[in-house]
């Protein structure tokens, strides 16, 4: 190594700290939100939107979650570098509502 490399890591500890972390928490490149609506069929009562909203947030990676009872339908949102639809599906089947995804509607 060189004397002036040496310099200034020995001198500006602090910014090759600040460097070095900022780099380490940069967020992945090719992280992408992405919102799909799964089909619910066995959605027939108040609390079933409540149980499949509930099993939904377990699954690491789902920023929101939004049951219609009505259309028997979930609309979530997620970090597709964390979860998957497969993922999502397995777990409103897991509490007993199998879950498929609505044609066109993944975005």
């Amino acid at each position: 190594m060189n004397n002036t490399f040496l310099s200034i890591l020995f001198k500006r500890p602090a910014i090759l700290l600040l460097t070095a972390a900022s780099t380490i928490a940069a967020p992945a490149a090719f992280a992408a939100t992405q919102t799909v609506t799964l089909s619910v069929p066995g959605m027939t009562c108040a609390v079933c939107p409540i149980t499949v909203r509930e099993a939904l947030k377990e699954v690491p990676g789902v920023l929101k979650i939004t049951p219609s009872l009505e259309k028997k339908v979930v609309a979530v949102t997620y970090d597709d570098e964390k979860t998957n639809v497969t993922q999502l599906e397995k777990a409103t089947r897991n509490v007993g509502y199998p879950s498929t995804v609505q044609p066109g509607k993944t975005q």
